[in-house]
């Protein structure tokens, strides 16, 4: 449905001639990225022309989406007002802000917080705010926090002295429930998946127990460990999105995260969190901007990191140079990975959020770099370690390892065995909530396609017929 605007939408009309979109393509574009988000949408080149020329403006998530599908073709974000929509029903940019100030960080990250929380109640192909931001990742996003935290990753002082109305002195007891808290979550996550029920009790930690105790009063000390346990918390609450599918969610995470970061004068924690801003942008096709984000991780850290977080960080980049094509980029990443591995000792002040790196992880994601590199025996290689761990407490990772080892099996033109590890695969995806994992899965058989006609690829593709069809 539409209601009527102010005469002609002329801005609309020249971003679109800007972008190259026609009215049918516009309206394609908007119509697909609803179908992401399970809304169907029927427009054509008739409502885009009404848009356009009467100045009608579409309802619900539409206005969003068109900005999201104009942004992508720009390259940008582009704000509802650029396209003269912006009396439209309003999703917020909460989240993309990075504050130079603290007292402002404390607010942009708590909007975000109650944000999701809205968004969680629009629930699945609702309303929530995150249907409303289909599509809406843009890796520019990040050019300025990261651009920002390079320059000045601490803030310099973060104590808090006047309390807001109703909120208590924070100690440091407050603090540990919630590292103990992101410790819990950090479980969930590898064993359930991002899209398990418990994943939701970490946006809900962050809304009522995390912001009243920003919004508290606290001495440096405190408050620095304070901004760290929620910037540990955020990141987790971005990790999480971005395993379900939600980009959008995690991308504003991931920016609150590395703010948060900053105040807590962590920069180990905002390399970690620069790397999973690498790994998001890698896994959606900007592996330039892959590479950009970790090496950024490893300038700040040379000197400050353990060797093991170091380690972590080179692996990070080898993923994104394999992915942009760089053979010998990748190869010194992954080279300088293992050296820095081989040099961390037990005794190490490694952070808790790393306890799930060891020699095996460095083996997968030097298996996935190998298979984007086109090299299914490194790929066999590599993921015959890494498929050596137990499966209890990282059953995403293995199910992960799993359709790669399939993929390696398949490209080195073993089919039984591709089928045999992707039938592993499966049963493991149809045990936790992660989109991501099904994804790796559909690529699989989509690899697979031209051996359909053999028995044992149409009954691998039965059994991941649920697993594909069960709602994201």
């Amino acid at each position: 449905m539409n209601k009527e605007h102010r005469g002609p939408n002329e801005k609309l009309g020249t971003l679109l001639s800007l972008a190259g979109i026609s009215n049918a393509g516009l309206a394609r574009r908007v119509n697909d990225l609803g179908a992401q988000r399970g809304l169907t949408l029927r427009y054509d080149k008739t409502s885009v022309a009404r848009w356009v020329t009467k100045g009608m403006v579409p309802q619900g998530a539409a206005p969003h989406l068109i900005a999201a599908a104009i942004g992508s073709k720009l390259g940008r974000p582009v704000p509802l007002h650029e396209i003269g929509l912006a009396d439209a029903d309003p999703a917020p940019e909460v989240g993309l802000a990075f504050p130079r100030d603290v007292g402002e960080a404390v607010k942009s990250a708590t909007d975000l917080w109650r944000l999701d929380l809205a968004g969680r109640r629009g629930g699945p192909g609702g309303s929530g705010i995150w249907q409303s931001l289909a599509g809406s990742f843009a890796v520019s996003a990040y050019v300025t926090p990261a651009s920002r935290w390079l320059i000045t990753p601490a803030d310099a002082r973060v104590a808090r002295d006047a309390p807001a109305p109703g909120m208590n002195h924070v100690g440091h007891s407050d603090v540990t429930k919630l590292r103990e808290a992101a410790e819990d979550a950090r479980r969930w996550d590898s064993k359930y998946g991002g899209g398990d029920w418990r994943s939701g009790m970490v946006p809900e930690c962050l809304r009522v127990e995390a912001a009243p105790l920003l919004l508290g009063s606290y001495s440096d000390d405190v408050g620095r460990s304070l901004f760290g346990a929620t910037a540990e918390l955020t990141r987790l609450a971005g990790w999480m999105a971005f395993d379900t599918g939600q980009q959008e969610a995690a991308q504003r995470y991931y920016i609150q995260a590395l703010r948060l970061a900053r105040a807590a004068a962590d920069v180990p924690l905002g390399g970690y969190v620069l790397a999973s801003m690498s790994l998001q942008a890698t896994y959606r096709g900007f592996a330039d901007e892959g590479v950009d984000l970790a090496q950024a991780a490893l300038e700040r850290n040379r000197g400050l990191a353990t060797a093991r977080t170091m380690s972590f960080f080179h692996l990070v980049e080898a993923r994104a140079h394999a992915k942009a094509g760089e053979s010998a980029a990748c190869a010194a990443a992954l080279s300088a990975a293992e050296g820095w591995l081989e040099r961390s000792r037990d005794g190490d002040a490694d952070p808790a959020w790393l306890g799930f790196y060891s020699y095996d992880r460095l083996a997968a994601d030097a298996a996935e770099c190998y298979r984007d590199l086109g090299k299914p025996r490194q790929v066999r290689s590599f993921t015959e370690t890494a498929l050596a761990r137990p499966t209890e407490e990282f059953v995403r990772s293995h199910g992960l390892r799993l359709v790669v080892s399939a993929v390696a099996e398949l490209e080195s033109g073993n089919l039984d065995a591709a089928c045999a590890a992707g039938t592993k695969a499966v049963e493991v995806a149809g045990r936790i909530s992660s989109a991501r994992t099904t994804d790796y899965v559909r690529d699989l058989l989509h690899r697979l396609e031209p051996y359909g006609h053999e028995p044992r690829v149409a009954e691998l593709r039965e059994r991941a017929r649920p697993l594909l069809a069960a709602p994201a």
